[in-house]
């Protein structure tokens, strides 16, 4: 007759293999204890990335709303168009003023300033004396195509109420403006530029005077 599977075995037998079985046990234990307990190796491209995010978590898009108090002062303005020789150099309180008046953080247009003409240095605005290279507007000056005014102080107040109009239909934001205020459509990278405004911005909150 044929004899079933573990029939016959004496009980030191079967003591045997139940101690092989708890060894085996014991041993996956501790092997996944061991590996729970193993460091993670993180490249340190992965930690800047990570503390990127985090930086970008931190500041958007809260901190690029354009409404508020001023971030900056009037005397950091001015230091600022000295640093880059502006010949809009010493219009800080005007600025400043007028960024309180329309309830626009002047940090923004100072950061448009940088971003258009690098502070009325370079390109159209060093005629036209505009803050932010605008089209042509009804009341003033018309220089081919574009706004020209008087005073620096004027093409302040013209940007103030642009950004104004615009924050009046939904747009707050950096990311929401630009596309808007500098599209595509006219040669412009709207992300490109996003990302450029919100440099200079985040550099200037810091206190730093160069971007």
């Amino acid at each position: 007759m044929q004899q079933r599977w573990g029939c016959g075995c004496s009980p030191l037998f079967w003591i045997c293999v139940i101690l092989a079985l708890a060894l085996v046990l014991l041993i996956q234990v501790k092997v996944n204890h061991w590996n729970f307990r193993l460091p993670v190796q993180v490249s340190p491209n992965s930690l800047n990335a990570v503390a990127a995010s985090l930086s970008h978590e931190q500041t958007s898009p809260s901190s690029y709303v354009v409404t508020g108090q001023p971030s900056i002062s009037a005397d950091f303005i001015d230091q600022v168009l000295a640093v880059y020789h502006s010949p809009a150099a010493g219009t800080g309180q005007a600025m400043y003023d007028l960024g309180v008046q329309y309830g626009i953080d002047p940090v923004f247009a100072l950061a448009f300033f940088w971003h258009e003409s690098t502070f009325g240095k370079y390109g159209m605005a060093a005629v036209t004396r505009s803050l932010g290279n605008l089209r042509c507007v009804a009341g003033y000056a018309c220089y081919q195509g574009f706004a020209a005014f008087a005073s620096w102080q004027t093409g302040y107040e013209a940007w103030y109420q642009l950004i104004r109009s615009y924050v009046a239909h939904g747009l707050k934001t950096v990311a929401q403006i630009v596309p808007t205020y500098a599209p595509s459509s006219d040669g412009n990278t709207p992300v490109s530029y996003i990302a450029a405004i919100e440099q200079a911005v985040n550099t200037w909150r810091t206190g730093e005077a160069r971007v």
